[in-house]
């Protein structure tokens, strides 16, 4: 695939755990379609064998050009791929050049309005503010669905629907 105007940033590309990721092909932004949660982009880096198969899903979700994601999702990927206590956990090195990949995609900051909407969203759904903040995010970004494992599949928050990518 080509690239955008201007925008140069590597595409998704993981060929081995053991040395650094393979970053290549730079990516089209296009309208975001569905918002993605930091639970895609770590089964993405999984080399757990019992993961096989959703990080395989996960990296073709990656390969697509319609995605968008927040601020908060890369921040909650560092934290969780770089956690010492996380097998085969990622270098600080390694998720700076994966996240550096994913700003290919359309992200939306954490705004005041983004918070003021996520804890609206939270009292009425009676979910974690940090879930209704992903929500909040997929709304303002313009997503009506959002993929992650985290959140119930098929739950509508208010036009903002969750689906399990990993469901088959």
């Amino acid at each position: 695939m080509g690239s955008a105007a201007g925008d140069c940033r590597p595409r998704f590309s993981l060929q081995s755990m053991a040395s650094a990721p393979v970053i290549a092909f730079p990516a089209t932004m296009s309208t975001a379609a569905e918002f993605v949660d930091t639970n895609v982009l770590l089964y993405a880096v999984s080399t757990v064998p019992a993961e096989r198969k959703k990080a395989e899903r996960a990296r073709s979700l990656l390969d697509r050009d319609d995605l968008s994601l927040s601020v908060q999702v890369l921040q909650e990927f560092y934290v969780q791929a770089t956690r010492a206590t996380k097998p085969a956990r990622l270098s600080h090195e390694q998720a700076s050049q994966l996240i550096e990949s994913f700003l290919r995609f359309p992200v939306q900051e954490m705004t005041v309005g983004v918070m003021q909407a996520a804890l609206a969203t939270a009292r009425r759904f009676k979910i974690s503010y940090w879930d209704a903040a992903i929500v909040e995010a997929a709304r303002a970004i313009g997503c009506s669905v959002i993929l992650s494992e985290d959140l119930s599949d098929g739950q509508d928050y208010g036009g903002v629907r969750v689906r399990n990518p990993f469901l088959c």
